[in-house]
């Protein structure tokens, strides 16, 4: 197959195929067969002498004495993009560093293949995920990852992963925070931290029985399976213990700029982003007191790292070269700047591993970077979901989550005319948290307050404006694709309303099923709650100005803290686009006497909001009590341990309604607030209301889940639930 491509690049293609010739013969042109077979043996004599003369030929090196560097860095004899046992000069094979055709030792087929990474914050979090999604289009061995985390990172990927439920992966994670103590004596200037010197104590962080493993940085990309790397190990000899690509950089050269002085390296040193560490060959070799007694020495006088741990690696090898097994360039195509990563490949199939090592990330110059963006945007955008995928021949190990999932979905009846909403129940979304950086700082008189809601693409647009009439905390859980959350991530970073808000949490549910989980969707903005209260909302209500501290009050002034109280904000809407907000209560009622605003669903579903008595709401001054009656399902505040939503609930119908039934069930007080407001703005109709409408069945399962969960709450409450049967007979 190498050979054939290796035609393609360097000559002509042929008018004809071997198969077009033989088509020929058959029709008796035998003459030009006879004159094809020829030139097919010359090409392919050809192509044999271009490729034994270019693995001989040594690729030229800078203009600079082949034995001499800056600041006594020495090159190496074997050409950059050898292995270290002069791999490259050995095999005729090798083209311009692409991989040979020459019988690599394979890696068993149901061998685990350990991979660690050290992430750490809200945007390594998300980059690993493209990283990791790369890895498991190709791979086809099961695959056990170590993260080093911080807690932030771990709160997100544990939930990550535990949600994905990808087949055949396993992931541990490691506190980073307890590992600081061993790195933070070392002044570093990269912009990676503290967290950019962990690798240097994998050693020790990870288990001890661990032989070997593939540390990687988080801006990775993978092109081919990562059992391709894993097999090198088998190539390592003597005391190699460290696999490593060559820096594409004149870094370590010293000749950037005018007193550029780094830190000392094997010629042009070694990149950190993609390593193979031999683990317990390292723990015999005392890798710890190794590296530390080389820091502390150049430090004297070199005062800092510039790259992290890769200066300090570096410095080690250069004082030990034996350490290293140089690995072919195509396994970290470094697209830094100053990158030499052009002269690394020839071919889109040269490329194994891409590492996006500059700052400017995409951004980043280079003549192939489209191609290598779109390589990145491809799994950027690309359907997690696809990638819980079985390994043939290779059963995972007991999964109890997903076993308890497959069996209560075989109780299913799948002839049932509900049965799709059914298993939506049970349905298990990815979910990513914390999507964005967030901040928020914990009040100290325990008032504060999150607004609750949940969205999907459509409703985007909505989030500035909420963002400005709601000051306090916001947990959001959006609804989206893969390719629709890399849309909003640059809606958000282009937009300064929400770029200068941290306290807003959005929490990414990815698309899976035909139906809008609504209530799942509500219940992971709650869980992630920070406030000991949240005001439950939804995406389209936009909420009065100054009602984040009006309500922060009433939790003082009701004694929301010990008693079981629902705070119900009065929900009006507007039919139009453009709307001047009321400043006040009594601005409100203005527009409310002139047909501007409207009580909540007042021309179509009057029962919902009946209960919360606007006449009285007019004239009040003080909070009121009103009494739970059939549908009804006001915007309520409550303490933050209030029950979730049912899930059984999905698009449009009773998805809340069954909520303040069970908030009532549990003895709450709904209280009415005087001066608090809510207006619904205008939107198309949802393709849920659309099917609720015109599809009978859909009404049917609808009202059948009715039922089932009137029934449940008889079970759950006993003789105080009958109320809920009878007051749904009497609707």
């Amino acid at each position: 197959m190498i050979d054939w491509m290796i035609s393609v690049r360097f000559l002509k293609p042929l008018p004809l195929s071997p198969l077009e010739a033989q088509s020929s013969m058959a029709v008796g042109r035998r003459g030009e067969q006879k004159s094809l077979e020829l030139r097919v043996r010359a090409v392919e004599e050809e192509n044999h002498a271009l490729r034994r003369d270019l693995s001989r030929t040594p690729r030229s090196s800078p203009a600079r004495h082949p034995n001499s560097d800056h600041h006594g860095n020495q090159t190496r004899n074997h050409s950059e993009e050898g292995t270290g046992d002069n791999e490259g000069q050995k095999s005729a094979a090798v083209v311009g560093n692409r991989s040979d055709c020459v019988q690599q030792p394979m890696v068993d087929k149901c061998e685990t293949i350990h991979v660690a990474i050290v992430c750490a914050g809200y945007n390594a979090s998300r980059d690993v995920v493209t990283l990791v999604k790369s890895v498991l289009f190709h791979r086809r061995n099961p695959l056990h990852f170590h993260f080093i985390t911080d807690s932030i990172a771990q709160q997100i990927l544990s939930s990550l992963f535990h949600t994905w439920m990808v087949p055949a992966v396993k992931v541990d994670f490691y506190d980073a925070d307890e590992l600081k103590s061993e790195v933070s004596w070392i002044p570093n200037k990269h912009y990676s931290g503290i967290y950019g010197l962990m690798k240097l104590v994998l050693t020790k962080t990870l288990p001890s029985d661990l032989q070997r493993v593939i540390v990687l940085d988080t801006d990775i990309t993978f092109a081919t399976d990562i059992a391709e790397l894993w097999a090198v190990f088998h190539k390592f000899k003597g005391q190699q213990v460290l696999g490593l690509v060559e820096n594409q950089s004149d870094w370590y050269l010293g000749n950037l700029w005018k007193n550029h002085r780094p830190w000392p390296a094997l010629g042009r040193g070694f990149n950190t982003g993609v390593i193979l560490l031999l683990l317990d060959r390292l723990r015999k070799l005392r890798w710890e007191q190794m590296w530390r007694l080389t820091a502390e020495r150049e430090l004297m006088s070199m005062l800092s790292t510039s790259l992290a741990d890769q200066d300090i690696f570096n410095a080690v090898i250069k004082q030990n070269p034996f350490l290293i097994h140089q690995l072919p360039c195509f396994w970290n195509v470094q697209l830094s700047d100053h990158t030499r990563s052009e002269k690394c490949y020839k071919d889109v199939s040269d490329l194994k591993v891409i590492h996006w090592n500059s700052p400017k990330k995409l951004r980043v110059k280079n003549k192939h970077v489209e191609f290598f963006r779109n390589l990145y945007l491809t799994f950027l955008e690309y359907d997690g979901n696809l990638l819980r995928r079985e390994l043939f021949g290779c059963p995972s190990e007991a999964d109890h989550n997903s076993e308890n999932l497959q069996k209560t979905l075989s109780q299913l009846d799948e002839d049932d005319p509900c049965y799709e909403f059914r298993r939506e129940r049970f349905t298990v979304h990815r979910t990513h948290l914390y999507f964005l950086h967030y901040e928020y700082e914990p009040s100290t008189d325990n008032t504060d307050v999150t607004l609750v809601a949940q969205l999907s693409m459509d409703r985007l647009q909505m989030l500035e404006a909420i963002c400005k009439h709601w000051e306090g905390p916001i947990s959001l859980a959006l609804y989206l694709s893969d390719a629709e959350a890399q849309q909003f991530l640059r809606y958000a970073q282009g937009s300064e309303v929400l770029m200068s808000r941290g306290n807003v949490g959005y929490h990414i549910v990815y698309k899976e099923g035909q139906f809008y989980p609504v209530n799942l969707l509500r219940n992971v903005a709650m869980r992630h709650v920070n406030t000991p209260f949240m005001f439950l909302s939804d995406i389209d209500f936009l909420p009065m100005y100054g009602l984040y501290e009006y309500l922060r009050k009433s939790v003082l002034q009701l004694d929301m803290t010990s008693a079981k109280k629902a705070l119900v904000v009065p929900a009006f809407e507007t039919l139009r686009y453009r709307l001047s907000y009321p400043k006040s209560k009594a601005e409100l009622l203005s527009q409310l006497d002139m047909g501007t605003l409207f009580t909540f669903r007042y021309h179509v579903w009057t029962k919902g909001h009946a209960p919360t008595n606007f006449a009285k709401w007019r004239t009040a001054t003080t909070p009121y009590r009103v009494q739970w009656e059939a549908d009804f399902e006001p915007y309520v505040m409550v303490r933050r341990d209030s029950p979730e939503y049912d899930r059984r609930f999905v698009g449009f119908g009773w998805n809340k309604v069954a909520h303040i039934m069970e908030l009532d069930a549990q003895e709450y007080d709904f209280v009415v607030l005087p001066n608090a407001y809510m207006i619904h703005m205008p939107h198309a109709p949802s393709f849920d209301i659309t099917k609720f409408r015109s599809n009978k069945q859909y009404r049917v399962c609808l009202k059948t889940l009715k039922e089932e969960f009137q029934q449940n709450m008889s079970r759950r409450y006993g003789f105080a639930a009958l109320k809920y049967m009878t007051a749904e007979n009497n609707s």
